[in-house]
């Protein structure tokens, strides 16, 4: 059977704030090694024999993210479906299943989709989990492919190192055949620790992973029987998409229909179809700082990363990104310092950084969304000083690239190139701008700005008016596909960290 690999790349991974923001969330960063989380859940489903090229489910807004870490890859997918919203796993998944049975009739002519078989297999992985490739996996993927093609829907259940209450739990039923696989019992949403005990203690219990493989006819026909709107409403999304190279932008009206929940509690829960591979590969789904101080903890209970120096901590995750942090004698604390914003929390009670977020946006504070570095299909650009009325920038413009067409109805700008060639429109002049040269934006004059040279483009621009934020931007003609105005699009998105 055709193994197709599906990987869902939403979510804001608000719980490793504020290192991960909603605009470039913990999946698109690299906590380990040069890769991001992302890049390695691609670079795992490469390895597997007889998969396509990934299917990767994100959202618009990160779009240019994934194109960019795929293409840094020097991988095709199979193609990016763009979710208008997010309406957790149940419709991305749903889409993505639709997509690999609709496309192969609907008279593409693209290459990558001529492979795809009607009824393929669908592996489903959450791009933000740590899960280390190993004999165990594999293992478990076979098993997980022999009860796919019987019909079942599978989840692996990953062998639990303690009573841990960040994880929901897979309670196993009878076997399967004379594979490791079991019918599912029952599920259990995250526990508190008591409850936890007692799933352990009474055996037969796996941590619920939320990879899943089944066959794209399972999964419908499951769908259509218990959540047959759902189903419809990705259908519509789907047949009613713009497609754009490997993008293809399911319809927002139809795709906003679909109730937002999750595929555990739209399917998984209440079909009688559902099977359980357990698997005992090293796994974790990174849902917050402590689960990354317990992956790299010293002999004293700490983690110190970046700039730091420290004297009789125990106990502490403290990362530097930017600048020296010393710590005191603390225990149990986490510290976490970005360039715009310091996280101190007491190490048990991370869970709980949604809360914090959840007031910085109710206050419409920018560290809840973005970062100071902020990247953009044309290059990036970063806030150097932001104050009443006026605003400094710094912004890279990649060679042969080039900014929209656009005007903004509150601001005037000020452009001066440090580093290369920039070639401007202003109104009905065009013209040339070399190092140490400048020029004015007057306010509701359109302009562009675009590299004409083999290096970076690098200028300051300086923002003056009476509103400087991201979204007073009127777009007239745009490369990157982006809308006509500023809205949908302003939400910065920030470079990758080094």
């Amino acid at each position: 059977m055709q193994l197709i690999p599906v990987i869902l790349s939403g979510g804001s991974g608000t719980r490793l704030w504020p290192l991960s923001r909603e605009s470039y969330p913990k999946q698109f960063l690299s906590l380990f090694n040069d890769r991001s989380l992302f890049q390695n859940t691609v670079r795992r489903v490469s390895k597997l024999p007889g998969a396509t090229a990934p299917l990767v489910v994100c959202s618009e807004q990160h779009r240019f993210i994934v194109a960019e870490q795929l293409a840094a890859m020097d991988v095709a997918p199979l193609s990016i479906l763009l979710e208008p919203e997010g309406r957790n796993t149940a419709p991305a998944v749903l889409a993505a299943a639709l997509f690999s049975t609709m496309f192969r009739d609907n008279g593409r002519a693209d290459d990558a989709l001529d492979i795809l078989s009607g009824d393929a297999v669908l592996l489903v992985l959450p791009s933000d989990h740590l899960l280390k490739e190993s004999v165990a996996f594999y293992r478990a993927l076979k098993e997980g492919m022999r009860l796919a093609a019987e019909g079942h829907l599978v989840t692996f259940g990953m062998t639990p190192r303690g009573p841990e209450t960040g994880f929901g739990y897979v309670v196993a039923g009878e076997s399967l055949g004379e594979g490791d696989g079991r019918q599912v019992r029952r599920f259990v949403e995250k526990p508190d620790r008591a409850t936890a005990e007692r799933l352990l203690a009474d055996g037969e219990c796996y941590w619920n992973s939320g990879m899943f493989l089944f066959r794209a006819s399972a999964i419908m026909a499951e769908a259509n029987r218990h959540v047959p709107r759902m189903l419809q409403c990705c259908r519509r999304a789907l047949a009613q998409n713009r497609s754009e190279s490997r993008f293809v932008r399911l319809d927002p009206a139809s795709f906003a229909r679909c109730e937002n929940t999750s595929l555990d509690y739209a399917i998984m829960e209440r079909s009688e179809r559902v099977a359980v591979v357990p698997c005992e590969a090293p796994w974790t789904d990174l849902g917050s700082w402590d689960a990354l101080w317990a992956l790299q903890r010293d002999e004293h209970g700490n983690h110190f990363q970046g700039d730091t120096v420290d004297h009789d901590s125990r106990g502490c995750y403290v990362r530097a990104e930017h600048r020296l942090v010393a710590t005191l004698g603390l225990k149990d604390v986490v510290v976490v310092e970005t360039e715009d914003a310091v996280l101190v929390a007491d190490r048990h009670r991370v869970q709980e950084i949604r809360q914090v977020v959840g007031q910085l946006k109710a206050g419409r504070r920018r560290e809840a969304d973005s970062h100071n570095h902020v990247l953009r299909p044309w290059g990036a650009y970063r806030s150097i000083q932001n104050d009443d009325r006026f605003q400094v920038k710094r912004i890279t413009v990649k060679p042969g690239a080039k900014l929209s067409l656009q005007m903004h109805h509150h601001r005037a700008e000020h452009w001066i190139v440090v580093r290369g060639t920039a070639r401007v429109t202003c109104g009905d002049r065009v013209f040339i701008l070399s190092e140490n040269e400048s020029t004015y934006i007057p306010l509701g004059v359109r302009h562009r700005l675009e590299n004409p040279g083999r290096i970076p483009l690098e200028l300051i621009e300086i923002q003056t008016g009476s509103y400087l934020e991201e979204d007073d931007i009127v777009r007239f003609d745009d490369a990157y596909g982006r809308d006509g105005t500023g809205a949908g699009d302003a939400a910065p998105v920030e470079a990758r960290r080094p």
